[in-house]
């Protein structure tokens, strides 16, 4: 494993008040379900092309309520748009914004986040590991958890941490990278929760969520 520099003190900055934000997400009911319905979007799709769809949706006030058919309209810069469209409606009746606190509270946060994750897989239609945890990063549930997008792969392979990206990232190897990832963070004097924001702001020289 190589060591990765120092981090830019702008840079360190943007990242702190970012997780700081991330944090108080978690005190609000209409933050969380906004989080829940960005993660639906993003796989695949931009962060800034889903953060659009998701004020579009307010604006037009479809993000809570509204068909599928609705929604679509207001997803163009999605790919899939009509899966999504509907992910977003099953959405609403699954984790009703006025509700979806107490749901999370009743299964695990916010004393197990990995309890959270995997209830989040079995229920979230459309959410796997990267986007469970996706969602408790945006939600501050940040300590135990790695997103493993590609740019994230991209940049452990670049620090030896793996030797390749795989080409199947399933369950049991999203966790034995995850692991891999906090053993490098530890080896770097890094909290987890930065690292990821570190990788994004390397490639774009933004700190996005």
């Amino acid at each position: 494993m190589q060591k990765i520099g120092a981090v830019n003190p702008i840079i360190q900055k943007k990242i702190k008040l970012a997780l700081k934000n991330f944090k108080k997400t978690w005190d609000s009911n209409e933050k969380i379900f906004e989080e829940m319905c960005y993660c639906i979007l993003t796989p695949q799709s931009s962060a800034k092309g889903a953060m659009k769809s998701i004020n579009l949706l307010k604006e037009h006030k479809l993000l809570e309520t509204g068909s599928a058919i609705d929604k679509e309209k207001y997803l163009k810069n999605i790919r899939f748009l009509k899966t999504k469209a509907k992910r977003l409606e099953l959405i609403q009746t699954q984790f009703p914004k006025h509700k979806i606190k107490q749901i999370l509270l009743k299964n695990g946060l916010p004393k197990e986040p990995l309890k959270t994750r995997e209830f989040l897989l079995k229920e979230v239609n459309g959410f796997g590991m990267k986007e469970s945890s996706h969602f408790l990063r945006n939600i501050g549930f940040f300590e135990e958890v790695t997103i493993l997008d590609r740019h994230i792969l991209k940049n452990l392979v670049k620090y030896n941490v793996i030797k390749e990206i795989p080409k199947n990232l399933n369950k049991k190897k999203y966790l034995e990278i995850e692991e891999k990832m906090k053993l490098f963070c530890e080896k770097n004097n890094i909290k987890i929760e930065e690292l990821d924001l570190i990788f994004w702001s390397n490639e774009t020289n933004q700190v996005l969520k």
